[in-house]
């Protein structure tokens, strides 16, 4: 975040949320700003890619231990950025409510065989 006018954008999850109900978080024009940082080169999408299975594997371990409440709320997680009925279904978006479900199918399971 840049500013403060960052800061307070994402500071209420329902508003950073309802950015996903268009075009599958596309950012609004108050978004779009040229980016002062640098391009991304391959050395760093390479981190980072191994960063966000790293991540997955930590939310997995932590959500199979968790109660049925928090899986519940994945899964109305996943509902809430589903695009509307009357709106363009943007792949990125029918993706992620995609992968959030597989997630907590995934969580169920090794829950199941750790018991």
């Amino acid at each position: 975040m840049t500013d403060k006018k960052d800061a307070e954008l994402y500071r209420d999850p329902y508003r950073a949320l309802s950015r996903w109900d268009n075009e599958g978080g596309a950012q609004t024009e108050e978004d779009n700003r040229t980016s002062e940082y640098p391009h991304i080169g391959n050395a760093e999408l390479v981190q980072l890619r191994v960063r966000v299975i790293a991540l997955e594997n930590i939310v997995l371990a932590l959500l199979s231990e968790s109660p049925d409440k928090t899986h519940e709320k994945v899964r109305a997680l996943a509902e809430l950025i589903s695009p509307r009925e009357d709106a363009t279904q943007h792949p990125l978006t029918t993706e992620a409510v995609s992968h959030m479900n597989r997630f907590a199918d995934r969580a169920a399971r090794f829950r199941s065989e750790w018991r």
